[in-house]
């Protein structure tokens, strides 16, 4: 897999969150395909037949074939994905960290556009969309009946030019149009800076082209304003995923030379790798190492790593071998869980095939596939407690998902989730009053990150309440 070109997952305006892709150039070997079932493609030609003779007006042949390759894959699992000629350009030149767009990461939730995040510093950011916002028109078109490709589609367009959006924020009970102008987004996906002397913050949105170099060069800039730095929080929340090579890279930042990483396993003899902290597991061709130019403090300085449900794919790479290291104190809430990889496959020059071919797993060689990262301290979002977290979706509550080891439906998770939509709808109804929107991260009223400084300088940290009440019950019985 080292010889492949890695790729971020992430579309213009975003497509499921946690993405870990790797990019296989060639064609797909005729050798490598299994028997064919003649019984089934002959029941295959003859609906095409049957199709192309009898429906009411004429089809587009190659149409009517890139539509049973696209519904053929989405049957598979939510990450695979067949790319047609547009998708296909869309995609190469997105992973490169900018494209035109409004700028929001999505995904499709009762056929409307649902809003996953908004990229920071983005149109749609600037505008107010939210985590959670429900895109139900865009222009004169209404989204139920659109699929993904579609939504993405009329929501890209010129920079400059404009796109009307009718938006429904379900915690506000109210819909209302947004007016935003596509520009060229180009992701800031690390910022820094020191919460107080002594402490520093770095946040990691996406893992892209760019992100090693700026994660050098942002904490090279920590310390400069402070040689001695007494503690770092690295904050991985609702970043989604990217670039495997960055999330090598990002760990190996802070881990001695050549430990395990991350390791991945498929069918596929080339998915079968082990990625290590050393350079030549996340360099790109020809490249220098920038992790030379950190600080050697880098390497023991007191790290607490912040996560949450939206930590996904990359994100929990980092997470993972991290705590498993025992390099990091990871706070937060239990990660989304999206233990999977996919390669492009390279149909022709102009499509190819998004497939999932490999797990990955920690160095203690635990899956991340549906369970994610379990935080080492739970914490709450805010200090009123977790007033959305029930509400967000993870991997292991998608349709279709590659089910993990010993895996169970998960009742009570599903039970809570449609308790809290209640206790919140049952809320506005009486008061009229949306819920308090979350602090911005980072910020002086970032909960979390309050816990986080506790934690650095040894003093109490709140957690939370519920895995207080978890390990009361625990006692109890």
């Amino acid at each position: 897999m080292r010889t492949q070109l890695k790729l971020a997952g992430a579309l213009a305006v975003g497509v499921l969150a946690g993405a870990l892709t790797t990019m296989q150039l060639s064609a797909v070997a005729r050798s490598s395909l299994a028997p064919l079932p003649l019984e089934e493609l002959q029941q295959l030609a003859a609906v095409f037949g049957m199709v192309k003779a009898e429906y009411v007006e004429p089809v587009d042949e190659k149409k009517l074939i890139s539509d049973a390759i696209a519904g053929m894959v989405s049957g598979l699992d939510p990450h695979s994905v067949y790319f047609d000629k547009k998708s296909f350009r869309d995609f190469r030149e997105n992973t490169g960290g900018k494209f035109v767009g409004i700028g929001i990461e999505m995904n499709m939730e009762d056929g409307l556009v649902k809003v996953v995040s908004p990229i920071e510093g983005s149109p749609a950011f600037r505008a107010g969309l939210k985590s959670g916002d429900l895109v139900t028109r865009i222009d004169d078109t209404p989204v139920r009946g659109l699929s993904s490709d579609q939504a993405v589609k009329r929501m890209r367009g010129d920079p400059g030019t404009k796109v009307q959006l009718t938006v429904f924020r379900k915690s506000e009970n109210r819909s209302f149009p947004v007016t935003i102008v596509r520009e060229e987004i180009r992701m800031q996906s690390v910022r820094a800076k020191m919460i107080e002397p002594g402490y520093g913050w770095v946040r990691v949105s996406q893992f892209q082209d760019r992100t090693v170099e700026d994660f050098v060069r942002k904490v090279g800039e920590l310390y400069a304003q402070d040689p001695k730095l007494r503690g770092l929080v690295l904050d991985l929340r609702n970043d989604p995923g990217g670039l495997l090579d960055a999330s090598v890279a990002i760990s190996a930042a802070f881990l001695p030379e050549n430990v395990v990483v991350v390791s991945t396993k498929g069918q596929m003899a080339d998915q079968m790798a082990t990625y290590r902290s050393i350079p030549e597991h996340y360099l790109r061709r020809g490249g220098s190492d920038p992790l030379r130019r950190l600080p050697a403090a880098i390497k023991n300085v007191p790290l607490i790593v912040l996560v949450n449900e939206g930590s996904a794919s990359a994100s929990e790479i980092v997470a993972g071998a991290l705590q498993d290291h025992r390099r990091a104190t990871i706070m937060g809430a239990q990660t989304f869980g999206k233990g999977s990889v996919q390669t492009i496959r390279q149909l022709s020059p102009e499509t190819a095939l998004k497939i999932t071919t490999a797990r990955y797993y920690t160095p203690k060689d635990k899956p991340i596939q549906a369970k994610g990262v379990v935080p080492d301290v739970f914490l709450d979002e805010t200090a009123e407690g977790d007033v959305f977290a029930a509400l967000r979706m993870r991997e292991a509550d998608l349709d279709k998902h590659l089910v993990g080891p010993d895996e169970k439906v998960d009742e009570a998770r599903k039970k809570a989730r449609d308790e809290a939509r209640a206790k919140l709808e049952e809320q506005l109804a009486r008061t009229r009053e949306a819920p308090k929107p979350l602090p911005e991260f980072g910020s002086e009223q970032d909960w979390m990150l309050q816990q986080a400084l506790n934690q650095l300088r040894g003093l109490p940290v709140m957690a939370s309440r519920t895995a207080a009440e978890r390990k009361a019950e625990a006692k109890t019985d």
